[in-house]
């Protein structure tokens, strides 16, 4: 049976913000649309991916769900649409909630289909006309329920950007709907506080940045967001979909902070949304990474979580087998794009833009990044892929950049006796293979490899065999490689 990965979706598809829902016998899941390699979020138009319940290996796209230029304030298509959220009305259609960047409204559309295509519906706003004033109008998030049918959002960044001076921040916030789904019958109230009210509140060491989210599950509402950090989504609990909701925890971090005490990043971290979903018999958290040396080139993924009888959930470890149910089987190939962990010469970097020297003489270049008048460091390995003859869409996805202290990682392979590791590798240096932990000296060292090759060559070491289920990490000691594959054999 085909295996799911971390990323879910094919290796070249850009889909951040995920917000999944089961409707009928598949999972839909909604999201921003970003470009590979882009200089800004949300370039293209909305898609959709979708996948039987009992198969979350077998995504199909959806095509195209909705236009950017299909909203009468964007005519012209300039203007990104950021994340969305979708629902079943009370009328059995569907509806998508979204904004548009440059105007403080949330829009609609409607189709009669979760895959879409939707039309343009309305804007959010009064029976009288007019738009509640309290939050921004930013990453909505939609429950339909026989109590009524709840709208969330909101956007409260650590500093107030140009134009937002005298802007109502209070935190996120919530607003009954009428059955239309778009006229607003109640007034905004403060779901998770921001950081400027969070003094005294549940929320006072994780207050609410973005990316609202909501879902009952059981007896528990259980709305989550992106904290002030970016890097985590965190949840409240609360009984009713209009609060009063309490922090609870962090569900996910995209670089692993806070998981089990770990205060060093496991990954290049940059800003995370994504949603609860109940699919099957499992519960997973959708949450997204960063990819191609940049901020704007985002990648979902989600990994499963277990809720407590007490209805709390302890923060999920991100891994490579995602959906899976299970860890990956060890003896087959694998492509380094679903590594887990991430990290270069300096371990804390953030996800920047990066203008790297090439590995074997290869060079991808990006737009140089700087921040405080200081250049990034060069050194960050990132995934990216190239145009290649043989591979999916004429591209082939690798880990770029590997130079000297980086490492990429793997969670988790199940193995059965394998005892050789196969790697797909360019470029020129020495390299070691690690399991569970990547510090050589208190990790197992399976192996040191050579590497001297321009091209693409395949390489294999002999170990001693593994039985049972093991982390693996590709640590590079000197010199600087390309790392494409990898897999192991018996």
């Amino acid at each position: 049976m085909k295996q799911a990965f971390n990323p879910y979706l094919p290796f070249w598809e850009t889909v951040p913000d995920g917000e999944p829902h089961v409707f009928g016998d598949r999972v839909y899941v909604y999201g921003s649309h970003d470009r590979r390699g882009g200089e800004d979020y949300c370039l293209e138009d909305y898609v959709c991916w979708s996948a039987p319940v009992n198969d979350l290996a077998e995504w199909k796209y959806e095509g195209v769900i909705f236009r950017k230029n299909q909203d009468p304030l964007n005519p012209k298509g300039n203007h990104p649409l950021f994340a969305p959220d979708a629902c079943q009305g009370p009328d059995g259609r569907y509806y998508l909630y979204y904004c548009v960047n440059g105007f403080n409204i949330i829009s609609v559309a409607v189709s009669d289909s979760p895959a879409g295509p939707f039309e343009f519906y309305a804007h959010v706003k009064r029976p009288d006309g007019t738009v509640p004033e309290v939050g921004l109008k930013f990453d909505p998030a939609i429950l339909v329920e026989e109590s009524g049918n709840y709208l969330y959002y909101g956007f409260c960044p650590k500093v107030r950007f140009p134009g937002m001076e005298n802007d109502i921040l209070p935190g996120l916030v919530m607003v009954k709907l009428d059955d239309d789904m778009h006229t607003v019958i109640s007034e905004p109230v403060v779901i998770a506080n921001g950081l400027e009210t969070s003094e005294g509140t549940s929320f006072a060491d994780h207050p609410a940045f973005e990316a609202s989210s909501i879902r009952h599950i059981g007896d528990w509402y259980y709305f989550v967001y992106s904290s002030i950090e970016g890097h985590e989504l965190c949840y409240a609990m609360g009984k009713s979909p209009e609060g009063p909701f309490e922090y609870k925890g962090i569900l996910v971090s995209n670089a692993d902070l806070g998981f089990e005490g770990n205060k060093e990043p496991t990954n290049y971290w940059g800003n995370n949304h994504g949603g609860l979903e109940q699919i099957g018999d499992a519960t997973y958290i959708f949450w997204h990474r960063q990819t191609h040396g940049t901020e704007y080139s985002r990648q979902g993924c989600a990994d499963e979580v277990h809720i407590l009888p007490d209805g709390t959930i302890p923060q999920v470890e991100i891994t490579s087998f995602g959906l899976n149910g299970s860890p990956l089987v060890a003896a087959e190939m694998y492509s380094t794009h679903i590594a887990c962990h991430l990290t270069g010469p300096n371990i804390n970097d953030k996800s920047y833009y990066s203008q790297a020297v090439g590995c074997g003489g290869h060079v991808i270049s990006h737009s140089p990044y700087e921040e405080n008048g200081l250049m990034i460091p060069e050194e960050m390995p990132f995934i990216t892929e190239e145009k290649c003859d043989s591979g999916e869409k004429g591209l082939k996805p690798f880990i770029y950049n590997m130079r000297a202290e980086a490492v990429a990682g793997f969670k988790y392979f199940e193995f059965a006796g394998e005892g050789t590791v196969k790697l797909e590798l360019r470029g020129k240096g020495l390299i070691k293979i690690l399991s569970d932990g990547f510090d050589v000296g208190s990790a197992n060292e399976l192996v040191s490899l050579k590497v001297d090759s321009k091209d693409w060559k395949m390489y294999d070491a002999l170990f001693e065999p593994l039985q049972g289920i093991h982390s693996i990490f590709v640590k590079v000691e000197d010199g600087c490689v390309d790392f494409a594959a990898i897999g192991f054999t018996r």
